[in-house]
């Protein structure tokens, strides 16, 4: 059978491709099309415990089966639209930009995300720091050789279609957890230079503090499910940032990876 592999992030780099389709016996687990990969790409046998897994979209275990044309993402250590839910005052707006997050942005969420029943309205901004983070698992040795440098900007690369679903459910959770039902997630991905905004969350409520839990949870939540990553570069060099991706909430514990 055939199944359909796409590469993001280091592993993309490592490859030197980014998709590509692979022949396995039928019923081959995804562990098998792991070690099939590593016999084309020795170098990811060091990222095994900390690459994730996900099958048409979803994130699954190394023991699941695998069909034909499915495919299958393999996830490096993370980064850390509007939709609307008919007749209710619900909206949950989700969207991966390349374009700059600009001041207008902020404007329209001022002015679209509040309705007449909410007093408080929480913006959250992330942006691109000087200072470098903790290197994914395998980068050590990349970071050292920066060791004393100030980071010039980021490059953010996203599995988008899995990202905005991941990004949709933190949204549910949200309104689950703090009754927050006006929301929005909006990432850059490509170069963001120092200074500029990276992510910006917006928390809509009734009370304030409902909308601060909600931005809180929901970047906390980003960083560690959605399938975005980001390098810090330097002058000569880039450095991949992460940890190994959570597959769900973090109060449901890791699942166990056999």
């Amino acid at each position: 059978m055939r199944v359909n592999v796409r590469l993001y992030a280091m592993l993309r780099q490592q490859a030197g491709w980014r998709e590509r389709q692979i022949e396995l016996p039928d019923g081959a687990t995804i562990d098998a099309a792991w070690q099939a990969l590593v016999a084309q790409v020795p170098a990811f046998a060091a990222s095994r415990e900390v690459v994730r897994f996900a099958r048409n979209r979803q994130y699954a275990g190394p023991k699941e089966h695998l069909a034909e044309g499915d495919e299958l993402v393999l996830i490096p250590p993370v980064a850390g639209g509007a939709v609307p839910s008919g007749a209710d005052d619900r909206l949950l707006r989700c969207e991966i930009v390349e374009q700059p997050i600009a001041d207008d942005l902020l404007a329209e969420l001022r002015a679209t995300l509040p309705t007449a029943a909410d007093g408080a309205l929480v913006i959250f901004v992330g942006q691109t720091r000087e200072t470098p983070g903790a290197p994914a698992p395998g980068e050590e040795e990349a970071a050292a050789s920066h060791a004393g440098e100030l980071v010039t900007g980021l490059e953010y690369e996203a599995f988008e279609e899995m990202a905005l679903a991941v990004l949709r459910a933190i949204g549910d959770e949200i309104e689950r957890q703090y009754g927050v039902r006006r929301l929005a997630i909006i990432h850059r991905t490509g170069r963001v230079d120092v200074g500029q905004a990276s992510v910006v969350i917006a928390a809509a409520a009734p009370h304030r503090g409902a909308a601060f839990d909600a931005c809180r949870y929901a970047i906390e939540e980003l960083k560690a499910r959605a399938p975005i990553w980001k390098a810090e570069h330097f002058t000569g060099g880039a450095v991949w940032i992460g940890a190994r991706a959570r597959e769900g909430p973090a109060d449901t514990g890791e699942r166990e990876q056999p």
